[in-house]
């Protein structure tokens, strides 16, 4: 993967060549952006430059074509498993390696949701664990194949437990002569400090509606009005951009599930058949797997922040257009304003927080549901 075929982000391109060329590159550096902003593929571009930059022709060849395939011996990689009927204990990155090819070949800019979905675990949720850090510990301490750099890239660092975290923070903060480690979050915030502070930070902005546009164009040959709709809808996001081309976006279900939810909750106030409803609602979102669940929830916070720009006129801001015509963003708009948006947002992500923590799923959906009629009735000052 060749930085040309990284979408925008050219200062940060500019900035990671200089760093090779110049010879100073950080031992440890941590990405940090948005899904679909281009971390992962920007990572492994920049483990490239690195292995393969001062090789001559013929090896610089030879490095290229191994990175072509993902198998460069001196590139390492750790991410998120869980038990499968590939690993049914102590999972760890190496046990995945072609399934984690598929995803780079197939969907470089993917997030979480996709990669589980992959593997077939999306009722589970995976982590980055200490048998992680023992492996890595192990690679990292035998010598380059090819004699030069070695690349360790930690993709959703975020999802490293504390034991494997504790057992890595020497090795970051002191790596073997030639190591490099890149690691690559969404949510910095969820990164512990010890580790964060052993890393050069580098931010990743969205990328930029023209950009996702052209990149529609010449990967999809879509006419230029229909690539200009989706990259605006796309909120500089290039996977949600992909899925929306092929119609295959987890939003078009999440849509009809909060449509459904919010009716049922605008009806509950004093209406029994729509309580019902509403635990029914809940039993069978309840019925997903975890990782769907929260990423319909995190759906469901942009949903009401984009109803909440509209009712304040901040239509410049606004992507959201849902699909289905009998629901109009316009109408629901002045239902979310400032005397309730709060509380909806702090509700919603309690609600993530508890079922990334294996609460009961249907509780804690059916408390949100009730706790949504009371606060989507509440008046705005």
């Amino acid at each position: 993967m060749l930085f040309e075929d990284i979408l925008g982000q050219e200062h940060i391109k500019n900035h990671l060549t200089q760093s090779v060329d110049n010879g100073r590159i950080p031992h440890a550096q941590l990405f940090v952006g948005n899904e679909g902003c281009g971390t992962l593929p920007m990572a492994i571009a920049y483990a490239q430059y690195i292995l393969c930059h001062t090789k001559n022709d013929i090896d610089k060849t030879d490095c290229i074509s191994k990175f072509t395939n993902v198998s460069h011996p001196d590139l390492h990689f750790a991410f998120p498993v869980t038990t499968s009927d590939k690993a049914k204990s102590h999972p760890v990155s190496s046990h995945y390696l072609e399934e984690w090819r598929q995803l780079i070949k197939e969907q470089p800019y993917g997030n979480l949701f996709d990669w589980y979905n992959l593997l077939g675990v999306d009722n589970k949720q995976g982590q980055i664990g200490v048998d992680e850090a023992q492996d890595i510990v192990k690679s990292l301490s035998l010598k380059a194949y090819e004699g030069g750099y070695k690349v360790m890239i930690i993709w959703m660092a975020e999802k490293m437990n504390t034991a494997c975290a504790n057992k890595l923070l020497k090795l970051i903060e002191e790596p073997p002569s030639k190591t490099v480690f890149i690691l690559i979050t969404e949510d910095e915030e969820q990164i512990i400090n010890t580790i964060k502070s052993r890393c050069q930070v580098l931010h990743f902005p969205p990328l930029a509606e023209q950009v996702i546009k052209e990149a529609l164009i010449k990967n999809y040959s879509l006419d230029v009005s229909v690539a200009t709709k989706i990259a605006h809808q796309s909120n500089g996001n290039y996977n949600k951009a992909c899925d929306l081309v092929y119609q295959d976006s987890e939003d078009l279900q999440f849509e009809e599930w909060f449509i459904f939810w919010i009716r049922s909750a605008f009806k509950a106030k004093g209406n029994k058949t729509a309580i019902h409803d509403l635990i029914s609602w809940s039993d069978d979102i309840s019925k997903t797997g975890r990782e769907t669940q929260k990423q319909f929830l995190n759906y469901c916070l942009d949903f009401f922040r984009q109803a909440l720009l509209l009712n304040y006129k901040a239509e410049d801001l606004i992507y959201l257009e849902p699909k289905t015509e009998s629901f109009k963003l316009e109408k629901f708009a002045p239902f979310v304003h400032g005397n309730n948006i709060l509380e909806i947002s702090d509700e919603l992500q309690d609600a993530i927080y508890h079922i990334e923590r294996n609460g009961n799923s249907k509780i804690i959906l059916t408390d949100l549901s009730i706790k949504l009629t009371r606060l989507l009735h509440k008046k705005s000052e």
